[in-house]
């Protein structure tokens, strides 16, 4: 659903001769198509689900808030407006990111669920909040809230 999404972004941006668009979409399948062969190798013959897509474009956006910084560092703004504009194409495909005080509450409610009571539990708690809330929220962070909820 998300790969044909994607494809249909591309064309839809060639019409418009958005070339932002178009070179950041290209991008996107490039990465896309590099995902799939090395599903492939491992024996999905199917390529990555969308929950993989997404995981994928969530990690474009973080590499490219990276680049701004160091680019905005180095006094290339016209580099970090040009990552800016890729993160507003990327983004278009993401789901809507929950804010801290969501993703507080969704990890309190699955720790809740899933009956975990410390540390050993984390691993657990992460691979659902994967499962549930893939492309929605920030895994990084995530992990900091539930170590620091499950340590308490």
């Amino acid at each position: 659903m998300l790969r044909q999404t994607l494809n249909e972004a591309l064309k839809d941006a060639m019409r418009a001769k958005n070339s932002r668009g178009v070179a950041t979409l290209r991008l996107i399948l490039a990465a896309l198509k590099d995902r799939d062969i090395a599903a492939r190798t491992s024996g999905n013959q199917d390529g990555i689900d969308d929950a993989a897509i997404l995981s994928m474009l969530q990690t474009m956006v973080k590499q490219r808030r990276e680049s701004i910084i160091m680019y905005e560092q180095g006094g290339r703004t016209e580099l970090a407006q040009q990552e800016k504009e890729e993160i507003d194409v990327i983004e278009a495909f993401l789901p809507r990111q929950l804010n801290e005080d969501d993703t507080r509450e969704a990890i309190a409610a699955l720790i809740a669920e899933l009956g975990a009571t410390g540390v050993k539990d984390m691993g657990k708690v992460m691979a659902e909040l994967r499962g549930r809330f893939a492309g929605q929220m920030d895994f990084t962070k995530a992990s900091a809230l539930v170590r620091e909820k499950l340590a308490n």
